[in-house]
């Protein structure tokens, strides 16, 4: 269970968006986290893969690599 306080012109828009789609707040709000919780677990791992793998590649051998 999760409770939160928007402020009033993001909850102004969450009941308009409920209103208009026949959804319920909650359902808009866990889709949002949803949504948000999938682009932060892709950035967060994808940020611990690259602390781990330091290789770096100079750029002038990415342009020479690729003909640039």
């Amino acid at each position: 269970m999760l409770a939160i306080r928007l402020p009033e012109s993001i909850e102004a828009r969450l009941n308009a968006l409920a209103q208009e789609t026949g959804r319920t707040k909650s359902t808009l709000a866990r889709e949002a986290i949803l949504e948000y919780l999938d682009d932060l677990e892709d950035f967060y791992l994808a940020e611990a893969r690259a602390r781990k793998n330091r290789k770096t590649i100079p750029l002038a051998e990415v342009e020479r690599e690729l003909g640039l």
